[in-house]
């Protein structure tokens, strides 16, 4: 095997492998694309008159899957004229592959459900139908939540509206508070430690611990980022400095540290890789306390255990990071981009938020929706929500820039790295920060793509 040793020609070498990877993970996305019929071009129903759209998503738990597309077919019932399939094309970090080379074959879907923050790399790829004119000659702008605003743009373009909105928080099982005599859920860090010392037992006198104080998200994808990003504002990180990517800096040194030491006192039970949003072991008292959002409430009220809510622990600053999907409508024909125009106005509309919103716990980004007497009610019956709204107070939006999945994945690594304890959070940060400055060279985040 022969080893280069010149460091130009292995940074050369290291780019181009990076780039086949790159074209191969394309090319067996595209076979995906066979699978889930999205290499058609025929887009009108046998029946006369019909256009028929695609969209695509990953929304989970399978019980709002079903909540979604009852929602669905009663657009199609009232709207003869468009047929809207909505498709599952697996979770996030799944869907990726499946969306770029969707995308780049031109073969997208209608409708796009995915996370804000991929707004910058499909407006590279020129695939995006802006919605600013739509949208402002639209009476339904008036009725969206203004902090979903800077979510929806990026260089002076409308380019998705939001699907819903939430954020995420500490779920708990008060019966195992009470069994272990804690009468108080933690306000900061080290009573979160504390606490979590506590609820980790062996509940069966076997000499092995069978539960654990709190349910940690482990991977590189955006979920773990998603979860472990209000700990990284709470105690005063940032991602980037200006428009450069900036990850060691004492606020993400600090929320990985905790991670770490929850993980070294023995009180944490990691997730599987990339699978941190599932909650069996929550549900089966396994974990005491887990990181999730309201999105759960669908599925937590098939069981019969008990649960509440807590604001994520602050270190500095109450934190939280907002959540939820947008909506994307790519360039295909007039005909088409005017029937996804049509469901993107249901979506926004006071009729869907609502229900949504009552069937899933997802957070209304319709104005009219919150104040109506129906969500309201829904509050009172279900405080938990309280804590997901008074969040939304300071939540903050996750960047919308171009290379934000490369920042992302970085993030992930290094939180990890860390709490696999392979490398202390310091030096897997700095190893991640290398990554993005070998990829970013001199550019910032808004620069051209590679």
């Amino acid at each position: 095997m022969l080893v280069v040793f010149n460091r130009k020609l292995a940074k050369n070498q290291s780019r181009f492998n990076y780039k086949l990877w790159g074209k191969i993970v394309l090319s067996i996305a595209l076979l995906c694309l066979f699978l889930i019929g999205g290499c058609s071009n025929v887009r009108q129903t046998a029946k006369t008159g019909v256009t028929k759209i695609t969209f695509w998503h990953g929304i989970n738990p399978p019980e709002n899957r079903d909540i979604f597309q009852t929602l669905v077919t009663k657009f199609n019932q009232n709207n003869p004229d468009i047929e809207v399939e909505a498709l599952y094309i697996g979770q996030p970090d799944a869907q990726l592959p499946k969306i770029l080379a969707a995308t780049v074959s031109n073969q997208p879907p209608d409708i796009l459900w995915f996370v804000a923050q991929i707004t910058g790399k499909l407006d590279r790829l020129g695939a995006l139908f802006p919605l600013e004119d739509w949208l402002d000659n639209s009476t339904i702008k008036s009725e969206i939540d203004p902090a979903m605003f800077d979510s929806m743009q990026l260089n002076g373009h409308t380019l998705s509206i939001p699907f819903a909105t939430n954020n995420a928080a500490v779920f708990y099982r008060p019966s195992l508070f009470a069994e272990a005599k804690i009468d108080r859920t933690p306000q900061n860090w080290q009573e979160l430690r504390e606490i979590a010392q506590k609820l980790t037992q062996d509940t069966n006198n076997d000499q092995r611990i069978d539960r654990h104080g709190i349910f940690l998200s482990l991977g590189k994808g955006e979920w773990t980022v998603f979860t472990w990003l209000p700990f990284i504002y709470s105690a005063g990180g940032e991602l980037l400095t200006g428009d450069r990517p900036n990850l060691v800096n004492q606020g993400a040194i600090a929320a990985l540290q905790l991670g770490a030491d929850l993980v070294e006192d023995g009180t944490a039970i990691l997730s599987p890789p990339e699978r941190g949003y599932e909650i069996d072991n929550f549900i089966e008292g396994k974990a005491a306390m887990q990181i999730t959002g309201p999105w759960t409430l669908a599925q937590l009220k098939t069981t019969d255990i008990d649960y509440d809510v807590f604001p994520i622990p602050v270190a500095q600053q109450p934190a939280a990071v907002i959540g939820g999907e947008n909506l994307f409508v790519f360039k295909t024909t007039p005909t088409r981009q005017q029937a996804s125009l049509r469901f993107l106005e249901y979506v926004l509309s006071e009729e869907f938020q609502t229900s949504w919103a009552l069937a899933t716990g997802y957070l209304p980004v319709n104005l009219k929706s919150q104040q109506s007497e129906a969500y309201q009610q829904f509050v009172a019956e279900n405080p938990v929500i309280k804590v997901f709204l008074e969040q939304m107070n300071y939540a903050r939006s996750r960047p919308i820039i171009a290379e934000y999945t490369r920042l992302s994945e970085n993030l992930g690594r290094a939180i990890e790295a860390s709490l696999l304890r392979k490398q202390t959070p310091e030096a897997a940060l700095k190893r991640s920060q290398q990554r993005l400055e070998l990829v970013f060279g001199d550019r910032g985040v808004a620069g051209g793509e590679f």
